[in-house]
């Protein structure tokens, strides 16, 4: 295979890689860098043997993932605060033609899978991101992974279950969430306690990112109430001519990035079900806002 081949047959694939390693490992830098390693090992495989490219790739991403990600969870372990994935800038409309294969991407990346996934071992993790998001036989899985399709069906059960049992269940129209989180914003930006409470669940909860590197709570906010006060008290003292705000796509469903003297500053989204906001996400951990620059 000529090296221009080689590099047009990668390319080809490069979004599915970066999908594989984004959602085991939930941060940008770390997918790029196990597909830039993938690459290495492409460019010097023997390709004339690799009878099917897409799943030779898939299969060395996952692996190097999965490496990086036992390398990395003892790092998560003394991370200061909540951990939050890094903002993702997704538009699935694009790439998925089919209406339930853009639900399928866009779940399996959202903030509130990923932060279930956190928990699963790195094999439980991988068959989950194989077979829920990709939708990867159970044999081409267990070839991956160097295991028996038995025992992937058993490790894609155990995660099954459990991404079952802590996945909140947020289903929304994208526009209402578009408006209600549009007008959260405003309420938020202007400091207003009563328009806030009347857009909150009784029970939201605010989960803050800042990796002890900005300004953020490092556990999380609970009730209506108390999620109020403090996005109330946190536009009072940061919010100025100085700040802009955008809406965009991020792991799948609308979010707000606020910028500071033009520099990406917090991600905010919002899990919304039954007209109210269940949940807020903030993420402030400049390292994680870097490919929003």
């Amino acid at each position: 295979m000529a090296a221009d081949t080689a590099t047009d047959v990668f390319e080809e694939h490069r979004s599915v890689l970066l999908g594989v390693a984004y959602r085991m490992l939930g941060r940008v830098a770390d997918a790029e860098d196990v597909v830039q390693d993938a690459w290495l090992r492409w460019a010097a495989a023997d390709r004339g043997d690799v009878r099917e490219p897409r799943g030779f790739l898939v299969r060395v991403t996952t692996r190097l993932a999965i490496d990086r990600l036992r390398h990395v969870q003892s790092r998560r372990e003394a991370y200061v605060g909540p951990w939050l994935p890094e903002p993702l800038v997704t538009d699935h409309t694009a790439a998925v033609p089919d209406g339930a294969d853009r639900v399928v991407l866009a779940d399996s990346v959202s903030i509130a899978v990923l932060v279930v996934l956190e928990s699963l071992s790195p094999l439980e993790r991988a068959v989950f991101v194989l077979r829920e998001a990709f939708g990867y036989p159970y044999a081409d899985i267990a070839v991956t992974l160097d295991r028996s399709e038995s025992a992937v069906r058993q490790l894609a059960g155990r995660a099954r279950k459990h991404v079952g049992e802590g996945r909140p269940r947020f289903d929304v129209d994208p526009a209402e969430q578009r408006d209600l989180t549009e007008r959260f914003l405003a309420a938020a930006a202007d400091g207003d306690i009563e328009r806030l409470l009347s857009l909150l669940a009784p029970d939201a909860i605010l989960v803050g990112d800042s990796g002890g590197k900005s300004k953020a709570p490092l556990r999380i906010i609970e009730t209506a109430a108390k999620v109020a006060r403090f996005l109330a008290g946190a536009a009072r003292k940061g919010v100025d001519e100085h700040t802009t705000f955008e809406t965009l796509e991020l792991n799948g469903a609308v979010a707000i990035l606020a910028r500071y003297d033009g520099k990406p500053d917090a991600v905010f989204q919002l899990d919304v079900a039954d007209g109210r906001v269940q949940r807020v996400y903030v993420i402030r951990n400049p390292d994680k806002l870097v490919s929003l620059g």
